[in-house]
């Protein structure tokens, strides 16, 4: 697959870069964050060079500099099984798209300037589904199943959706299949994707599909509507009742998605052939957000690292033996204490380390990371303080794969991941104002051994830019 990218204004913009999820097996080059990637300059374009071929499953793309996402820079991005290999679901007479985002009056050029002056982003003015409040209209027929892929595309909000008069039977997450329990309303926080199955067996009439978005106040809420094929009926309210705050009842759903090992993946061999369960960790962290001011200017960290981007990507300064880019190991694998301070920050791992990452959020605000290049498993969720016995609640079995994860206010969320991807790769916050200022980091994956079995080489329409443009 190819995607062709050309920048729209004077600003640098990666284009539509980021496939959210779907790994770049054996190629961060192919990433599309700035840590690998140099931007691709005003009037002109690059090309994505994408083999489908590890993940299926529903994912979205966006841009991934400066704030051009708030401009509407994103879109599905849906990868079929292939035919020879089968989903564990009977097939859906049809699919849906639904991008669930939050929206701003103001120019996404000003809200970029709201955070460069050190100002609080402002909350969204509206919620949208397929860029619109309310009226998107999606056709169906009484008696038969369809597909919904749902994506919550926005910059801050997580979104909770329901559809009204139906159930939601879940079957997957970010290309992972799952058992497929039967829910009222789904949570789907930032940077997440799930699909389920709306069979239509109700009176023909119209309903209300709702987001809404959960943990704020006011709560914002978008419709859409189910057409019955052949109704002149209306949808009519109330509109369905979904949650609002209610951490621990969201904690406790989350908790309900799991993984079905039974079913294949895009891979023909079952998706639970890999006991993650039993292998050894080689190395934990514990990352923990913060806030705070440098200079008088709102920045986030990552264990007090706030992070900055180089002139010269780091994958291309690692690739070409450019010194004085990044430091190895600057950040720590626990939260230290002091003040944020400025950085570069990059975990230095060696190839197949299996990793245990504890996600710590000692603030009042829910907070959503995504992982580039990788799928992991995220086997707990907890309030408080995380502490080793919290292992004793790890769901070693069955804990759903996924590449974004949500961890509540003053709670932790672990996940367990296989660095089996050779590259730089990119872990940050999916809330986009905290990964603009600062949240995040990187992984190098690493061996010695120069084999296009683990590593593509660099592509030959790679741009070069800072230290090594010339």
């Amino acid at each position: 697959m190819k995607l062709g990218l050309l920048p729209m204004d004077k600003s640098l913009l990666l284009g539509s870069s980021k496939r959210n999820g779907v790994k770049q097996r054996k190629s961060s080059w192919q990433d599309g964050v700035l840590g690998t990637n140099c931007p691709i300059p005003p009037n002109s374009q690059w090309t994505y060079k994408m083999q489908m071929k590890d993940q299926i499953g529903t994912f979205t793309y966006f841009p991934s500099t400066l704030m051009h996402r708030a401009a509407g820079g994103f879109g599905g991005l849906n990868i079929l099984a292939r035919s020879v290999i089968p989903v564990p679901y009977p097939k859906p007479f049809e699919q849906f798209t639904l991008l669930v985002s939050d929206w701003w009056k103001t120019d996404n050029k000003v809200l970029k300037q709201r955070l460069d002056q050190g100002n609080s982003f402002p909350f969204p003015d509206a919620l949208l589904i397929n860029g619109r409040p309310n009226s998107f209209k999606f056709t169906s027929m009484k008696g038969y199943t369809y597909l919904f892929r749902v994506s919550n595309v926005g910059l801050t909000t997580s979104i909770n959706i329901r559809i009204q008069g139906h159930t939601l039977k879940l079957v997957e997450v970010e290309g992972a299949h799952t058992m497929q329990e039967v829910y009222e309303s789904l949570d789907i926080h930032v940077g997440q994707s799930m699909a389920f199955l709306v069979t239509l067996h109700a009176n023909p009439k119209d309903y209300y599909i709702v987001a809404s978005t959960r943990f704020t106040k006011p709560i914002l809420t978008a419709t859409a509507i189910l057409h019955y094929q052949g109704s002149n009926t209306p949808a009519s309210k109330p509109l369905p009742i979904g949650p609002t705050y209610h951490v621990h009842w969201s904690m406790k759903q989350a908790r309900t998605i799991r993984w079905n090992l039974t079913a294949n993946a895009a891979r023909p061999n079952p998706q639970g052939a890999f006991h993650y369960g039993t292998v050894p960790v080689t190395r934990t962290l514990v990352l923990a957000n913060s806030a705070g001011k440098i200079n008088g200017k709102r920045r986030y960290a990552i264990n007090k690292v706030s992070y900055i981007n180089p002139d010269t990507p780091l994958k291309i300064a690692d690739f070409y033996n450019i010194p004085g880019v990044f430091q190895l190991n600057k950040i720590k694998d626990n939260p230290p204490p002091g003040p944020i301070v400025l950085g570069t920050s990059v975990f230095n791992f060696s190839l197949h380390d299996f990793t245990e990452i504890v996600f710590q959020n000692n603030e009042k605000t829910i907070q959503s990371y995504h992982f580039d290049g990788y799928d992991f498993w995220a086997v707990g969720y907890g309030p408080g303080q995380w502490n080793p016995t919290m292992r004793r609640k790890y769901n070693l079995v069955d804990a759903t794969s996924r590449c974004t994860i949500q961890v509540y206010p003053n709670s932790w969320s672990t996940i367990l991941v296989s660095l089996d991807n050779k590259g730089m790769w990119n872990l940050r916050s999916a809330i986009w104002p905290r990964r603009y200022l600062g949240q995040e980091t990187y992984f190098r994956v690493w061996n010695t051994e120069h084999s296009l079995y683990t590593e593509y080489d660099i592509p030959p329409n790679a741009i070069l830019c800072g230290k090594a443009k010339h």
